[in-house]
């Protein structure tokens, strides 16, 4: 077996031990579990009642469901399949269950899309529930495309396997290439490495180096020449990004995947939209509708009736199953027709296995965020393709892996990793960064990138104001801030911390002034690395009235964990870091690759909080402390507080 056999059949069974582990969580939290536990778990909402009702394109049904226990925390968030039940004593039966996926969830409502037509009697009764469900279907199509990537040999998935993972060298062709205006020159050679690459191109994109913006571009010189071309991206939300840049620049767009996780503004650009538009719609309702009459029609004899009768019902039916049949073929040429119509067909990677694209095989299949998709997930639309085009950064977040044993034993190691190690030629890394002050964004190019990175001009003048400092590390040592375990998630958080970082926040509001940050559109981000700690902050933010100024300024700050931050930027963020303790145990800041996302979101000033005797005992925030003390921006938080 050669060395790259044999790697994907590790590959295999490491993606099989995170399968177990996952459904083994999932288990322990749901199915052993009574209401109450599951409640606690964060993965039940009960009691839930029915607020709205409404259909959405598609014909789909979708319903707002409210809670009344509005203090415990869950793990519901838009795009989770759910599954809706009763606890009446006539309809808890786990056979009246309604599947649905959550659309998007706003504090006590819910909102899911379900897969019914109409809503079951139940709904109105009382004593309602929603269920998180364990997704299996992402696991089996990743192990499909496993299995089919090894078996692969004189096919074009059996070259660009040896390609990708190192075995075989990759072609280029050059060509004439006209830049693209808009581009600095490093992002122009990125696209036409990606134009003139035959199988593959690697886009490495640092943090505000405009790697969406250069992947953009790259989709747009491809479509020149190649009427069609497959996008793809691990989240849904890196997606809708896309599809969104793209609908900027008028490429033709078809978002692929279930309405309910695809972001409101580009639910336009999905399927289900697209065929609700078409021409022809009008003629499929009108089938659809005859198909239900005619059912309905024949059904109205019942069982005592003669020769005629029963022919009668016959014509009825046959005629409803002519109707499928004719509605069928006007559903396919919809789709057809769509599908023609479109230059970019764009999904997550399990999103390419819908049936809709089966057999269909792409020019050119651009993958984005590559360095956060696990790599069996990233087989998946590579199955599709004649060529690779991959744009990431596998110094950032890495893949959610479950099981730890996994992740150890090389689960954690993306395709976008592997591929840019053994094919270094077909890489060009980004280097001007466009959106933080160069005090902000010299501790991870020096850490991470090799000093590579250089602070476009605009960054200069990333500042509130002259005499503001545009970086600050606050240390807590000493303080009595300690850590503290949420019991019901065994989530870390440091509650004195919480209330430190947001009456600093509240201070600094007051002196720039709320309406001069106003009127500047000033935005602010507070994030921490623990759950738990964000739920700290608002429960002190919005369940008391300690921070008036803070609370008028809601609409301009947002309040998220590190790994929701991804992709995203703001321009004053604050990063609490929680961990406070006397063993020096520091838990998974020791993932450097999510503290780089964490210090590389601000434009104008960062602060960062936390306990230097407890960090200091790893290398990557000795570093970190070192740099601070280095260009003068170390505090300590008796500073604020008073000896």
């Amino acid at each position: 077996m050669s060395k790259i056999q044999e790697e994907l059949k590790i590959s295999l069974k490491l993606l099989k031990q995170e399968w177990q582990e996952d459904l083994e969580q999932y288990k322990k939290k749901f199915l052993y579990s009574s209401l109450s536990d599951r409640k606690d778990e964060g993965i039940c909402w009960y009691p839930v009642s029915l607020k709205k009702t409404r259909f959405g394109y598609g014909e789909r049904l979708i319903v707002d469901l409210e809670r009344s226990d509005s203090n415990q925390s869950h793990l519901f968030q838009s795009g989770k399949s759910v599954s809706i039940f009763s606890n009446h004593e006539s309809f808890n039966s786990p056979k009246n269950r309604i599947n649905g996926v959550i659309n998007q969830v706003k504090k006590d409502v819910m909102t899911v899309t379900l897969q019914v037509e109409e809503l079951p009697e139940w709904f109105h009764k009382g004593r309602m529930g929603v269920d998180l469900l364990f997704d299996e279907a992402s696991y089996r199509e990743m192990e499909n495309a496993l299995h089919a990537v090894t078996k692969a040999d004189n096919s074009r998935l059996g070259e660009l396997k040896r390609i990708l993972l190192g075995e075989k060298e990759a072609e280029i062709k050059q060509q004439e290439y006209a830049p693209i205006a808009r581009l600095n020159g490093r992002q122009n050679e990125a696209v036409e490495l990606a134009v003139n690459a035959q199988d593959l191109a690697i886009i490495h994109g640092p943090p505000g180096t405009g790697k969406t913006t250069t992947l953009v571009g790259a989709i747009e010189k491809t479509l020149e020449w190649l009427p069609q071309v497959l996008v793809c991206a691990p989240s849904n939300a890196a997606v809708d990004l896309l599809v969104e840049k793209l609908a900027e620049r008028n490429v033709a767009t078809l978002r692929m995947g279930h309405p309910a996780r695809v972001d409101d503004q580009i639910l336009s650009q999905t399927l289900d939209a697209r065929i609700a538009h078409h021409d022809s719609y009008k003629d499929l309702k009108r089938l659809r509708k005859s198909i239900d009459e005619f059912v309905k029609m024949g059904k109205k004899y019942k069982r005592n009736f003669g020769h005629e009768e029963r022919m009668q019902r016959k014509r009825y039916f046959d005629e409803a199953d002519r109707c499928r049949d004719e509605a069928k073929n006007l559903e396919d040429y919809i789709i057809y027709d769509i599908f023609q119509s479109v230059q970019v067909v764009a999904c997550t990677l399990v999103g390419s296995a819908s049936s809709y694209l089966k057999g269909m095989i792409f020019p050119v299949v651009f993958i984005d965020e590559a360095g956060q998709g696990l790599e069996a997930a990233t087989w998946i639309p590579i199955q599709k393709a004649r060529k690779v085009v991959l744009a990431g950064d596998h110094f950032q977040l890495p893949p959610t892996i479950k099981s730890f044993e996994a992740s150890k034993m090389g689960l954690s190691v993306t395709l976008f990793e592997k591929a840019i190690l053994r094919q270094p030629d077909f890489s060009k890394m980004l280097q001007e960064q466009y959106r933080m002050h160069k005090l902000i964004m010299g501790f991870s190019n020096r850490y991470f990138y090799k000093g590579e990175l250089l602070a476009a001009p605009n960054t200069e003048f990333h500042y509130i104001q002259n005499d503001e400092p545009v970086l600050e590390y606050i240390d807590t040592s000493g303080s009595g801030f300690t850590e503290q375990v949420e019991e019901e998630s065994l989530s870390t958080f440091n509650l004195e911390e919480a209330k430190f970082a947001l009456g600093y926040l509240e201070t600094f509001i007051k002196k720039i002034g709320v309406s001069k940050l106003k009127e500047d559109e000033r935005t602010i981000g507070l994030i921490a690395p623990y759950r738990a700690q964000v739920r700290r902050f608002n429960e002190l933010l919005f369940d008391t009235y300690e921070f008036p100024n803070l609370r008028s300024y809601a609409e301009f700050l947002t309040i998220d964990s590190i790994d929701g931050f991804q992709g995203r930027e703001r321009d004053i963020m604050m990063i609490s870091l929680v961990r406070s303790n006397a063993k020096g145990e520091i838990g998974f800041l020791s993932d450097t690759r999510r503290m780089n996302v964490a210090l590389t979101r601000a434009k104008r000033k960062m602060i960062v909080i936390g306990d230097s005797a407890t960090l200091s005992s790893h290398p990557f925030y000795n570093s970190f402390l070192d740099y601070v003390d280095e260009h003068n921006c170390y505090r300590s938080v008796y500073e604020f507080i008073g000896a």
